[in-house]
C-alpha cells in the first residue's frame, strides 16, 4: 500500500471513528487551553478538511485563501460569541458544518470559488461562536484566541499538505476521506 493510501485510510478511520465533542465545559482561560480547543473532532475535522478543498479548489498561488477566511470568520464569530451562549442548535451547526466540508471535499470545484468561501466562512463563524461562548467572563480572552488560532493555522497546514498530496490520488482517495468526513458529522450528530 502506498504511503499516501495508508495516510488517507489512518485519517478517514480517525475520523470515522471519533466520538468527542468539543463543548463538554472544558477549561477556556489559557494559551494552552486555546491550543487544545480545536483537538476536539468537529473543529479538527472542519480545519482539516478546509485545507483540504482549499488545495483542490483554489489556484497553487492562493490556496492560503481558503483557512485565511476560515480564521478571519472564526476570530469574527469568537468575538461576537464573548456574549452570547453555546446552546444545543450550535453544536448541530457545528456537525452540520463537517458534513457541508465533506461535501465540497467530494466536488471541490462544484461550486463557484466566492460561493464556497462564503459558506466557509459562514461555517468558521460557527465555530468561532463556539470558542467565544464557552469563554467566562473573567477568562482571558486574548492567551485563548492565540492558541485556537495558532491550532487552527496548523491544523489548515496540515490539511493542506494532505489535500496537495492527494491532488496526484485517485477519484477514489477523494471519495474516500469525502464519506470519513460525512460519516464523522453522522456519528457527532448522533451525539450531540
Amino acid at each position: 500500500m502506498k504511503p499516501l493510501s495508508r495516510l488517507v485510510l489512518a485519517v478517514s478511520g480517525w475520523g470515522a471513528a471519533t466520538a468527542a465533542c468539543a463543548h463538554t465545559g472544558h477549561a477556556t482561560q489559557s494559551l494552552f487551553a486555546g491550543l487544545a480547543h480545536p483537538l476536539a473532532a468537529d473543529h479538527l475535522l472542519a480545519m482539516v478538511a478546509v485545507g483540504i478543498w482549499s488545495a483542490a479548489a483554489l489556484p497553487a498561488g492562493r490556496r492560503a485563501l481558503g483557512p485565511l477566511v476560515f480564521m478571519t470568520g472564526l476570530l469574527a464569530g469568537a468575538i461576537a460569541g464573548l456574549a452570547a451562549t453555546a446552546g444545543p442548535l450550535l453544536e448541530l451547526g457545528l456537525t452540520a458544518s463537517v458534513a457541508v466540508f465533506a461535501a465540497l471535499v467530494l466536488a471541490p470545484r462544484a461550486l463557484p470559488v466566492p460561493l464556497a468561501l462564503a459558506i466557509v466562512i459562514a461555517a468558521a463563524g460557527l465555530h468561532g461562536l463556539a470558542h467565544g461562548a464557552e469563554l467566562p467572563a473573567a477568562g482571558a480572552f486574548a492567551a485563548y484566541a492565540v492558541g485556537f488560532m495558532a491550532a487552527t493555522a496548523a491544523l489548515h497546514a496540515l490539511g493542506l499538505a494532505l489535500g496537495s498530496a492527494m491532488l496526484q490520488a485517485r477519484r477514489w482517495v477523494w471519495g474516500a476521506v469525502a464519506a470519513a468526513l460525512g460519516t464523522s458529522a453522522m456519528v457527532l450528530l448522533a451525539l450531540a
